[in-house]
C-alpha cells in the first residue's frame, strides 16, 4: 500500500506512514501572523481578531472611540456592541448580562497624563475630554479608588478588566491595548503589572502583539534623556478561566483552533 493509500484511512489531522509512524498534517510556511509589527492599531488589529476571534462570535468592544480598531473590519460579520464613555457608558459598569460575550475589546488612554483635570498643559484635551471629565475628580485622582499618577492608569484597568471578566463566558477573549510609561522619572512596565493583575482575577495572557509606530515620537523639553523614548505599545489577548476549575492552556486554544 502506498503512502498516499495510508493517509486516505485516516482523517486530516493525523496522517501515518507506511511503518504506522505518526506524520503531522500541514505544510512549511512563513505566511502567519506574527508577534511584532511596524503600522497603526487598524493595521494591526485585524490580525488579532483574526487569530483568537471566530467570526459570528458576540463582541464588546467598551472603549470605542471612534471606531480606529474596526477601520478595516467588516463588524457584519459579527454580533458587535460598539459603546464609549460619550455614549454615557462607564466600562467599570457595563449595561450588560453576567457571561453574555465572547470577546471584549478594552482601549482606555493608557498615560496617566490623561487622569489629570483642569490644566490646559495637561493631558486629556480635545478627543479625550470627555474621558478626563468622567473618570477625574479634579485632584488627579479616577474615580472610585483614588490612584494618583501612574497608579491611575493601573486602577482603570483593574476596574475595567473586572467588569470584562463578568460579562464575558467562560474560555471568553479579552483584548487589551496598552503601554509601558515613565512617570515620575520612574519606569512602568505596564503590560506586565496588568497581566499580573489580571491573573489574580481569572484570566490568563494567551498572546502579545507588539506594536511599533511607524514615525518617531518627539518630546516638547530635552535636557538630558534617561529613559529610551517609547515607540512601541502591546494588545494583550486573554482567555477567561472558569471558576472553580483548573482550566488549562491546551484546552482554550484546542477550543480557538475548532472554532475557526
Amino acid at each position: 500500500m502506498s503512502t498516499k493509500q495510508v493517509e486516505m484511512l485516516f482523517d486530516s489531522t493525523e496522517r501515518y506512514t507506511p511503518s504506522g509512524r505518526r506524520s503531522p498534517n500541514g505544510v512549511a510556511t512563513s505566511d502567519l501572523i506574527f508577534s511584532a509589527y511596524i503600522g497603526n492599531n487598524s493595521d494591526i488589529f485585524p490580525k488579532v481578531l483574526k487569530l483568537h476571534v471566530a467570526y459570528g462570535a458576540k463582541i464588546a468592544d467598551v472603549t470605542y472611540g471612534k471606531g480606529v480598531f474596526w477601520k478595516n473590519i467588516d463588524t457584519s460579520q459579527y454580533d458587535f456592541s460598539p459603546s464609549d464613555i460619550a455614549d454615557g457608558i462607564d466600562c467599570r459598569k457595563l449595561p450588560y448580562k453576567n457571561s453574555s460575550f465572547d470577546a471584549t475589546v478594552f482601549d482606555p488612554p493608557y498615560m496617566e497624563g490623561f487622569y489629570r483635570k483642569g490644566n490646559t498643559t495637561k493631558a486629556g484635551d480635545g478627543t479625550h475630554n470627555t474621558f478626563r471629565e468622567h473618570y477625574s475628580n479634579g485632584d488627579e485622582v479616577p474615580q472610585p479608588n483614588g490612584g494618583k499618577w501612574h497608579e491611575a492608569v493601573l486602577e482603570i484597568y483593574k476596574e475595567g478588566g473586572k467588569e470584562a471578566h463578568r460579562i464575558l463566558k467562560d474560555g471568553g477573549i479579552f483584548i487589551v491595548k496598552c503601554q509601558d510609561e515613565v512617570s515620575a522619572n520612574k519606569q512602568n512596565l505596564t503590560h506586565v503589572e496588568i497581566i499580573n493583575a489580571y491573573a489574580t482575577i481569572g484570566f490568563f495572557c494567551k498572546d502579545l502583539f507588539v506594536v511599533v509606530r511607524p514615525n518617531k515620537p518627539g518630546m516638547s523639553r530635552v535636557i538630558n534623556q534617561v529613559h529610551a523614548r517609547k515607540n512601541h505599545s502591546y494588545f494583550l489577548v486573554f482567555v477567561k478561566t472558569p471558576k472553580g476549575k483548573k482550566a488549562s492552556q491546551r484546552r482554550f486554544a484546542k477550543a480557538s483552533r475548532s472554532s475557526k
